[in-house]
């Protein structure tokens, strides 16, 4: 069995200095040699703490730190301002840049048999396992796979293999995994180590990765009494082991069942990290196991102006908005270029609540006309802001002045809330 090197639980709250020590001692274990690449996430995991690890690291290993790669996927690089938040200390020479069009080495294929399997005869083709140059033709002695575990709408829990396979790959692997999450059905993969989509990515590492020489790195993230952020955990190995280990603290940690459906969720969204839909849209993936049908959901959301990162994929959100499975799935049939673009038509089936319940969406840098064209109820920021006294409200269930009861979201990117009756355990852990 993969040995794992693990500190933590459900209520530690890891220090910096014992951070620091466990990487120091997670460097001593495995070796380091002269070439380290290090892979982190970009911006938008901010709150991993794997900007942190990574200017630890930089300052353990100095010279021996040679490459720093964010694991962008299809997200646009990491600014300067970014940077300097996200890795202080971290000098800009070691950053590269990964183009999910031209970057790649394609390691090898999941069989298209496979996939047939995994999608329930929905999906017939194989897919492509690839990552970055610098990932598989580096030459490097270590690399290490920084991240965060947490509930995920694609791939259930997300990070280990996913952020070298999805973080540093290409077109068609960053496409065809999320679409086959989505024709699955995201209520039966979130908050669940083992689904169709892991089992591609478990394939792919077991048959293509294993003689790179990574370790992961993998953090839990959780809210202590006071809801500042702490680290509730850290693991590291090179194979399976240390990401399910991290998945049962995750579950623990960062997801939160209730046993009364809200009729209304209000979400907000730090205008720091999240600037579009494609994005802040986790309000709704997080959320929808846990509201009423018929219910509302209101998303408080100041810093968002465009719907896609990438202009060909805002385009086709706007093209297509938000209106549920069988309209996207025609347009993925009737439109090639949706038909080449599966992440986006993934996005669209992730953002549309299927009729079940409302959508509000107060966005700070769109007009009414936007939000409204692509599904969503648009409300004034200003107007939502006093109405729901924001300041006031605390995690979970509040009360408003006006008598109406809510249930509200600071961070829901963090987590993942569900109501008892609509969260089943359905795939068997992978051995």
């Amino acid at each position: 069995m993969d040995e794992i090197l693990s500190w933590g639980g459900p209520d530690a709250t890891l220090q910096p200095e014992e951070i620091r020590s466990a990487l120091a001692e997670i460097l001593a274990h495995y070796g380091t040699g002269s070439r380290v690449l290090a892979v982190p996430p970009d911006f938008t995991r901010f709150y991993s703490y794997a900007g942190q690890i990574t200017a630890m690291l930089q300052q353990l290993l100095g010279d021996r730190l040679t490459d720093v790669l964010p694991a962008l996927g299809t997200h646009v690089a990491v600014t300067d301002r970014e940077r300097e938040t996200m890795f202080p200390g971290v000098p800009a020479s070691l950053f590269r840049v990964h183009d999910w069009r031209t970057d790649l080495v394609t390691l090898g294929e999941v069989p298209r048999e496979l996939i047939r399997e995994l999608s329930e005869n929905k999906l017939d083709w194989p897919w492509p396992a690839q990552v970055n140059r610098l990932v598989a033709e580096g030459g490097h002695d270590l690399i290490l796979s920084i991240g965060q575990v947490v509930p995920h709408e694609v791939v259930g829990m997300a990070n280990h293999a996913k952020n070298l396979l999805v973080g540093t790959g290409g077109r068609d692997g960053i496409n065809r995994s999320h679409f086959l999450g989505a024709v699955y059905g995201m209520e039966r993969i979130m908050g669940r180590a083992d689904n169709p989509v892991r089992a591609v990515l478990n394939y792919a590492a077991e048959n293509f990765l294993a003689e790179l020489p990574i370790v992961y790195v993998l953090t839990v993230i959780g809210a202590d009494d006071h809801g500042e952020l702490a680290v509730r955990g850290l693991f590291a190995g090179r194979g399976l082991e240390c990401f399910y280990r991290a998945a049962e603290l995750a579950l623990e940690v960062n997801f939160t069942m209730v046993e009364e459906a809200p009729e209304h969720v209000v979400a907000w969204l730090d205008p720091e990290e999240f600037h579009s839909t494609w994005l802040g849209n986790k309000a709704i993936y997080r959320s929808r196991m846990m509201i009423a049908d018929g219910g509302r959901l209101t998303v408080l959301a100041p810093g968002v102006g465009t719907f896609g990162e990438d202009p060909g994929i805002d385009r086709l959100i706007r093209r297509y908005g938000y209106r549920g499975t069988p309209a996207t799935l025609a347009a993925v049939e009737s439109d090639p270029e949706m038909a080449e673009d599966l992440s986006a038509a993934a996005h669209l089936i992730h953002g549309s609540s299927e009729g079940r319940f409302e959508i509000r969406y107060a966005a700070g840098g769109l007009s009414r006309d936007e939000v409204e064209s692509v599904g969503f109820t648009a409300l004034d920021m200003s107007d939502t802001y006093t109405r729901y006294h924001l300041d006031t409200l605390t995690d979970g269930w509040n009360m408003l002045p006006s008598g109406e009861r809510i249930y509200y979201i600071s961070r829901p990117a963090l987590g993942l809330w569900a109501q008892a009756d609509r969260f089943r355990d359905e795939y068997p852990r992978s051995t």
